[in-house]
């Protein structure tokens, strides 16, 4: 890993201006990102997990733009993403991949396999008509699909096999970067093991840096370099995996990690879980202060009045909260 982030977020906000009631008569702001810190280092794997609607998909798509940013600055290698239009975006893209969740729903279903991962080598002129189809058999086989594939629809193939064929649509831009949007949820559990293996035998071999997007703390747990935990819009913990899950620091991340069950019987017994109270707020209304307070079992009074700072509570390790702050034992 280098020195200098090949990503680097600072203060980043995404409001959603949307319309309510049954003729649209009311505004409202959704407040789905405010003041996302990030640096995102060349050849690791940063993965952000929280409950739904924490924000997470909203941070990778306002990063790769295909969400304009209220505010804040997006990095990449200087340049600022967020400034960026649609024209002026477009010698990025190449650098800047993602992987949705639904691959089915990602692929033309007219187009054949070999035309899906063809079209992007063409868009970017990366080779030209006569070379396109090598190119996709070789990506085919990075993916651990035969060549024969590119022939095929999306509806032959499993669900699985899209998914592959999506990461090696990805990987036909050469990218530098991929955000991985809750890339196996759909999958089954021994098919989510193999995609989350060639991810890994991917970034090896291409020196690809992930943001991996999930809801699956064993699965983070397994291809994470660093893990951020969002709530509600906010970044509450940042750190690298070894001391998120060994000793975390925040009450939210305690009690999603007392959630993940353990492999031993007798520790799944006899382990105390932390379950926390209430229904996550809604961002058209958020909590004022921490937005963690109206759940927190340990909640104090400046809780509510102020936003606790994003600070560096341990080399490497941050942290949003006021009790970590003063002390309190959690």
């Amino acid at each position: 890993m280098g020195a200098e982030p090949l990503l680097k977020i600072e203060n980043l906000v995404k409001h959603f201006h949307v319309r309510l009631g049954a003729f649209g008569e009311k505004a409202a702001t959704v407040y789905a990102l405010d003041d996302i810190d990030l640096s995102i280092m060349e050849g690791e794997t940063l993965s952000l997990v929280g409950e739904s609607g924490c924000g997470k998909s909203t941070t990778g798509f306002t990063i790769l733009n295909l969400y304009r940013a209220t505010s804040g600055k997006v990095l990449y290698r200087g340049q600022n993403l967020a400034e960026l239009d649609e024209r002026e975006m477009r010698p990025f893209r190449r650098d800047l991949q993602i992987v949705f969740q639904d691959p089915y729903s990602t692929l033309n279903p007219r187009m054949t396999i070999g035309e899906a991962i063809g079209e992007p080598i063409l868009f970017h002129k990366l080779a030209g008509k006569a070379e396109v189809k090598d190119k996709v058999a070789a990506l085919l086989a990075d993916v651990g699909l035969p060549a024969r594939f590119a022939q095929r629809y999306p509806h032959e193939l499993s669900g699985g096999q899209r998914q592959r064929v999506v990461i090696a649509r990805a990987l036909a831009c050469q990218p530098k970067f991929i955000v991985c949007d809750e890339a196996i949820s759909a999958l089954d559990v021994s098919i989510q093991a193999q995609i989350i293996n060639l991810l890994l035998d991917l970034q090896e071999k291409y020196g690809l840096t992930y943001l991996f997007i999930a809801h699956d703390l064993a699965v983070v747990r397994h291809i994470s370099t660093r893990v951020g935990v969002m709530y509600l819009g906010r970044l509450a913990e940042l750190a690298s995996r070894e001391d998120l899950f060994g000793e975390p620091l925040h009450p939210y991340t305690k009690a999603l990690l007392s959630a993940v069950p353990e492999t031993n019987p007798a520790h799944e017994r006899t382990r105390q879980r932390q379950i926390l109270q209430g229904d996550v707020p809604s961002p058209l209304d958020p909590p004022s202060g921490c937005r963690f307070h109206t759940r927190c079992p340990i909640a104090m009074s400046v809780c509510s009045a102020k936003i606790p700072a994003w600070r560096e509570a341990r080399p490497g390790h941050y942290v949003a909260c006021h009790a970590v702050e003063a002390g309190a034992p959690s």
